[in-house]
């Protein structure tokens, strides 16, 4: 009986030993904290449910220590299994190191665009070492109840957008728009590289920048500077000091009328304004030009080259190139608009309106953020310097144009 016993104990203990080896860990390094309980509450569960065994832990860092936290996990073999993957260049160093894996074999890459993938992808894209998750749109964010007040009807021209400027100026109950230069970068992002493409022509004027064809003191690269030059007077009083945040509050508080933006802003936005809001793209520069937007790839996920579990890996990476994910994730994150080729519709209505510019204009990412970065002074940071310089006006449009393309031009060489 006895031995009967330790027999069975014995199996017991083997196959529950056997069930508890089937059970695999997976842990995702990211930059983005504030979507913690989106993944715990619906993108994790939605994957688990169907693969079962597989278990995922969302391990976020704060944006702006990731980079060098996340280096310093790989050099000591203590990083995840799942790299969220910023764009270009950082991410590229990361493969080239040998940290990323070359995804190029899934199946799920057939569900993305040359385009999509191009973020991260070698300069030959031979190879492609992250899942594209989604790209961000930029355009203006307006306070719906203010226009309607002062009977605005969001601009579509150059001259419809400063005609609209004037009318909240004078009316004086609205600043005409929200944005600050103490950080910088809002100048350049939501600035520069906001209503940039339509002088530029999208892509084909950042592809011919690369290409060494056009440069940065040609007009269409500074005419973009010259119209932040007018901004001066919609900005309201110390803007120069005015952070980031500030702008946020002071749009979501209803004191501005209009909010220079990344679709990145929605989510919070519709939870702390308490007025509509409506969207509308860069005005073109004349009635009836192409119209072009910054859809900048933003967000993708790969496999540290290290995991010891690739094949568990991989399965969760073939789901994030799924139009499961892609509609999970989009819905959940609005204005974080999916990459993938699937068509997903949008519940929430401001990215509904953002992502429907995809159908009216051409579509490209900021100037700034392919190759022509890699080098000292660089370009992106620089142009975050310039922008909010013309806006302040202690530096001219030409000026700007002229700095930069010198600072271009000390390291960076057209391939011929």
């Amino acid at each position: 009986m006895k031995k009967t016993f330790r027999i069975a104990l014995l199996t017991s203990t083997l196959l529950s030993g056997a069930a508890w080896a089937e059970d695999v860990t997976l842990t995702i390094e990211s930059w983005r904290n504030d979507d913690l309980t989106i993944w715990q509450d619906k993108l994790i569960p939605a994957f688990e449910a169907a693969h079962p065994g597989i278990k995922i832990v969302f391990a976020p860092t704060a944006p702006a220590e990731y980079n060098a936290a996340l280096n310093s996990k790989l050099a000591a073999g203590s990083a995840g299994d799942l790299i969220t993957c910023r764009p270009f260049d950082a991410s590229l160093e990361l493969y080239n190191q040998g940290n990323l894996a070359d995804l190029s074999g899934l199946a799920s890459m057939a569900n993305f665009s040359p385009v999509a993938k191009s973020a991260w992808q070698t300069d030959d894209a031979a190879a492609t070492f992250c899942v594209p998750m989604a790209s961000v749109i930029h355009g203006f964010i307006y306070n719906a109840d203010a226009f309607a007040a002062l009977g605005i009807t969001p601009p579509t021209t150059n001259d419809e957008f400063f005609a609209a400027l004037d009318k909240i100026k004078a009316d004086g109950t609205y600043i005409p728009m929200a944005m600050g230069t103490n950080d910088q970068w809002e100048a350049a992002t939501m600035g520069y590289n906001n209503i940039g493409p339509n002088y530029w022509k999208g892509e084909e004027g950042r592809l011919a920048l690369i290409k060494g064809e056009q440069k940065l003191t040609d007009p269409q690269w500074v005419a973009p500077y010259e119209q932040l030059a007018r901004w001066k007077d919609y900005l309201g009083d110390g803007f120069e000091a005015q952070t980031y945040p500030d702008s946020q509050n002071l749009f979501t508080l209803g004191r501005a009328a209009i909010y220079p933006a990344g679709s990145w802003e929605i989510a919070g936005f519709n939870t702390q304004a308490t007025f509509k809001m409506g969207a509308f793209a860069p005005p073109v520069q004349a009635a009836g030009d192409t119209c072009y937007i910054s859809d900048h790839t933003d967000i993708a996920m790969g496999m540290n080259a290290k995991t010891a579990h690739p094949e568990e890996t991989k399965t969760f990476l073939e789901w994030v190139g799924s139009s499961e994910f892609a509609d999970l994730y989009a819905n959940s994150l609005p204005g974080f608009f999916s990459l993938n080729s699937t068509p997903v519709t949008m519940t929430d209505p401001l990215a509904q309106e953002f992502v429907s510019w995809r159908g009216k204009c051409q579509s490209t990412i900021r100037s700034t953020y392919q190759i022509l970065s890699r080098g000292t002074p660089n370009l992106e940071n620089e142009t975050w310097n310039a922008s909010a310089n013309v806006i302040k006006g202690t530096e001219t449009p030409a000026d700007a144009g002229t700095r930069l393309q010198a600072g271009l031009d000390s390291w960076y060489k057209p391939a011929n």
